[in-house]
């Protein structure tokens, strides 16, 4: 059982020990900080707050502490009840709010959760932010709202469709092209709150959609991160059904796969290299996405005569290098878009209309788009390492073995060669450093990592 503390937000299994698990006093702690952080940063007669959650089975019970948390501070709340991140980050701005909170643990298993914390924008907080908010936490320097004052909780089951006008209304969103079009598509919904966003879009835009797993009971019917190895039923219905794709969205739809029309993966990776290339043919412009994301999209920003710049992994370090570079489409590798055009947040939604309107104008099949991109392959491995190693210090040894290389060291160390790269980074939560690299097949992409998992292991005697 785990509990994960750090700028980003709070996440954890639920039951079990305080400070050790998700526990309802860790839920309510965390959000009188967040609460608290809020209220210091504007002096205001009246504070709101944009609360909802995917369709895991502990969110009721999550969202009811946080929000009832806030209510005590004095902070009115508006309850999306069940929805997605980026309806949430949609939200806040459209109501005015102060901030926002996602209850999801992403891609991760139904025994988690998580608190994802927003500001005024409807962006996720940075470094700074995220930091303050824990020691506000570890200081219970909390003080709620007396009895006159307490907030109050205001239910808008309406931003789901008003998220999908929002998308519907972008210029590029070509609706007519996509109806003509006629497709079938199979969505996996992974039983969370994709199963109702994704349908409800594609019926929009003239789609059939043919359901797989949408019903949103939080009894995830596989592994929820959307990799090829969780997605054997989704291939069968896609050739059963005749489809002309597939779609599947982790479980607070901030990610996006395509399956084609054969059953075989379109690549997460090749999301946002897809919707890129279409963006990018209407609106030339420059594009980011992190360091571990594929080279490809640098490939096709640089045919439509852009410069692709990489950001540190993490998406508000990538949305902070988006608005200095003023790019026009970002994202990350792990199937996550950011159009600034919408907002500057991964929606699966506004890549899921963006991808559309390129298959439809290209008027070929979603394995023919494949095709016509260059074809990059990825490995990523982790090697354990001893607890009280010095990892920045292996970091230091393996950027200096290399320092006659291209090195990007913002984020650990990036080594640019010709025909591939790869990136080691430490985590932030274990003693391990991860080894993504990419080349021109999957067997040079895994030699490479083979290769640097033994250099690390040599540098650190183990």
């Amino acid at each position: 059982m785990t509990l994960i503390k750090s700028i980003s937000g709070i996440r954890g299994t639920i039951g079990g020990a305080v400070e050790e698990n998700l526990t309802p006093i860790d839920t309510v702690k965390f959000a009188a900080a967040y609460g608290t952080w809020l209220k210091q940063q504007r002096n205001k007669d009246n504070y709101r707050v944009v609360v909802g959650r995917d369709a895991r089975i502990s969110g009721e019970m999550i969202q009811n502490l946080v929000m009832n948390t806030l209510v005590g501070l004095g902070i009115h709340v508006i309850d999306l009840g069940l929805s997605t991140t980026p309806t949430v980050e949609v939200a806040v701005p459209m109501e005015h709010a102060d901030g926002g909170i996602i209850l999801t643990a992403s891609h991760n298993p139904k025994q988690w959760n998580a608190l994802k914390l927003l500001n005024h924008k409807g962006e996720f907080l940075n470094g700074a932010e995220g930091q303050k908010i824990l020691e506000i936490a570890e200081s219970n320097d909390m003080h709620f709202a007396e009895v006159d004052d307490l907030g109050k909780i205001t239910k808008n089951d309406a931003y789901i469709d008003l998220h999908i006008d929002e998308v519907l209304d972008l210029p590029l969103v070509n609706k007519k092209a996509i109806e003509d079009a006629n497709f079938k598509v199979v969505v996996d919904g992974v039983n969370s709150t994709g199963g109702i966003a994704i349908p409800l879009l594609l019926e929009r835009l003239g789609v059939h959609p043919v359901k797989l797993y949408c019903d949103p009971t939080g009894h995830f019917p596989h592994n929820p991160e959307p990799l090829k190895e969780h997605l054997g039923d989704l291939a069968e219905a896609v050739v059963k059904e005749r489809a002309d794709l597939g779609i599947v969205v982790d479980p607070d739809v901030d990610r996006l796969a395509f399956m084609d029309e054969k059953g075989e993966m379109f690549g997460e990776e090749y999301t946002l290299v897809a919707c890129a290339d279409y963006v990018l043919s209407k609106n030339p412009g420059n594009t980011v996405s992190n360091m571990s994301s594929t080279r490809a999209l640098r490939d096709v920003t640089e045919k439509h005569g852009g410069t692709y710049e990489a950001s540190a992994v993490g998406e508000v370090n990538v949305v902070e290098l988006m608005k200095k570079n003023n790019v026009v489409i970002g994202g990350e590798g792990n199937g996550g878009i950011i159009y600034p055009e919408l907002h500057y947040g991964r929606d699966a939604l506004v890549g899921v209309a963006l991808f559309l309107s390129l298959l439809a104008e290209k008027k070929m099949t979603v394995s023919e788009l494949r095709a016509s991109y260059p074809n990059y392959y990825m490995s990523k491995k982790k090697i354990q390492l001893t607890p009280g190693l010095d990892v920045d210090g292996i970091l230091n040894t393996m950027e200096s073995n290399y320092s006659h290389e291209k090195l990007t060291t913002i984020d650990g160390v990036k080594i640019d060669f010709a025909d591939s790269w790869v990136h080691l980074r430490k985590s932030n939560t274990e003693p391990i450093i991860r080894i993504y690299t990419e080349a021109q097949s999957h067997e040079e992409a895994d030699s490479l990592a083979d290769r640097f998992i033994a250099e690390i292991k040599a540098v650190a005697n183990i």
